[in-house]
């Protein structure tokens, strides 16, 4: 039996590619005959009915897909298949009644928890409860709207389809989507400094990404490819943005979702994190705070105490030696992924340099208690930090020595 389907399906994927329409939906409904239960060839049936322009049949076809998806539990194929049947026919009443059912089912998935409203300088809050690790947080944005609301948007969706290989999204250039995976999955993908690439997280359907061009302003960090024939939903930001003046709590939810899967991509692949069990990565993001500070922000003021480790997720920051004095010296910049205030959480001294925000900058910060707590304690861990901080007291040792005394000429520093 499964050696007749295939060659049915083989059969009409072949038929499709040379145009034969009708021969490519006579073998998919002859699937459909002997397997009754296959979903995804009955969903070929309907695309091939209504590039026919079978109007009618397409429909009934979809709507009893529809609620196939609905009952076992797909949610998105479901909203997929009614706004196509919508967009056929905008007046389809039991499609309508799907919907009000669909969103009375995420009503009853949890969701995010919602973070309440920042106050204007706040300290950095301890997240209210750790992610997931090793799965990404999964889509909360329709629970948070009203039936209304939630079928409104269902029109502003729009439906999209990549083929194997295609870029969703470019790293570092700006995004004004974000897109949920109806079917199919992506890589995000780190293009490298050293010029090479590193895929960071995989995703698959029912996953959200995009929704950082809904939080900050800032560029991608990660390039997303469809690593199979993919289909999303998108929802652009001037959608998102409406519906935040409408509902704020869409927007907290936003902050929230964001603020985890930074934290859970970050821990799992950070060669800072790499020896850590899952349950000591668990136990350690209950401490981590996030931070968000404006350009010119001092985060690290050379000669005094730190108190605290940071991890760069986003941003750039400025490092200076002796930055009051006429041998005041710039350092290579820190970037993302980057961390600093190893050395004087290991070493007890004062901080070497001066480290300040050159942009708007997300950081997470780990407090001296938490790092005894879940770090310094790890043989391999501290040995890691003690070499990254001997590579950094080593670059601010040879640019202090470079520097130019005052006056003009060179040589070793001044007391």
């Amino acid at each position: 039996m499964k050696d007749t389907l295939r060659q049915y399906k083989n059969r009409a994927a072949e038929l499709f590619s040379q145009g034969n329409l009708e021969g490519a939906l006579s073998e998919y409904q002859s699937v459909m005959e002997s397997a009754p239960d296959d979903a995804t060839s009955r969903q070929r049936v309907a695309e091939l009915l209504q590039m026919l322009g079978r109007r009618q049949e397409s429909l009934a076809t979809y709507e009893v897909l529809a609620t196939v998806w609905a009952k076992r539990g797909w949610v998105l194929r479901a909203l997929a298949l009614c706004k196509v049947i919508l967009q056929i026919d905008p007046t389809h009443e039991r499609t309508q009644q799907l919907l009000a059912t669909l969103h009375a089912q995420l009503l009853e998935t949890p969701s995010a928890q919602v973070a309440p409203p920042k106050p204007l300088e706040p300290r950095p809050a301890p997240l209210a409860s750790p992610p997931s690790l090793g799965r990404t947080p999964r889509i909360p944005i329709f629970s948070q709207l009203s039936g209304s609301e939630f079928l409104s948007l269902i029109g502003d969706l729009e439906l999209r389809v990549f083929a194997t290989g295609e870029t969703l999204v470019e790293q570092g250039q700006a995004s004004s989507s974000m897109f949920a995976i109806v079917e199919g999955s992506v890589g995000l993908i780190r293009h490298l400094k050293s010029g090479g690439q590193r895929t960071v997280a995989f995703m698959g359907e029912g996953d959200l990404f995009g929704e950082l061009a809904l939080v900050t302003d800032g560029p991608s960090r990660s390039s997303v490819k469809a690593l199979e024939r993919t289909v999303v939903l998108e929802l652009t930001s001037d959608r998102v943005a409406q519906l935040i003046r409408r509902t704020p709590s869409v927007g907290q939810m936003l902050q929230t979702f964001h603020r985890e899967r930074l934290l859970s991509q970050t821990i799992s692949t950070h060669a800072l994190f790499r020896g850590l069990s899952r349950e000591q990565k668990e136990a350690m993001t209950r401490d981590f705070q996030l931070c968000s500070v404006p350009v010119g922000k001092t985060l690290v003021e050379q000669g005094q105490p730190v108190d605290a480790l940071y991890l760069l997720l986003n941003g750039h920051c400025q490092v200076v030696l002796d930055e009051d004095t006429e041998r005041a010296s710039p350092l290579p910049a820190l970037e993302e992924g980057d961390v600093f205030g190893e050395i004087s959480m290991l070493l007890n001294v004062p901080a070497t340099v001066t480290v300040r925000a050159d942009s708007r900058c997300t950081l997470l910060r780990l407090d001296r208690e938490a790092c005894e707590r879940h770090l310094f304690h790890q043989p391999g861990l501290r040995e890691l930090l003690t070499r990254l901080a001997a590579e950094r007291l080593h670059r601010t040792s040879r640019a202090h020595f470079s520097a130019p005394q005052a006056g003009g000429g060179g040589g070793a520093p001044g007391p």
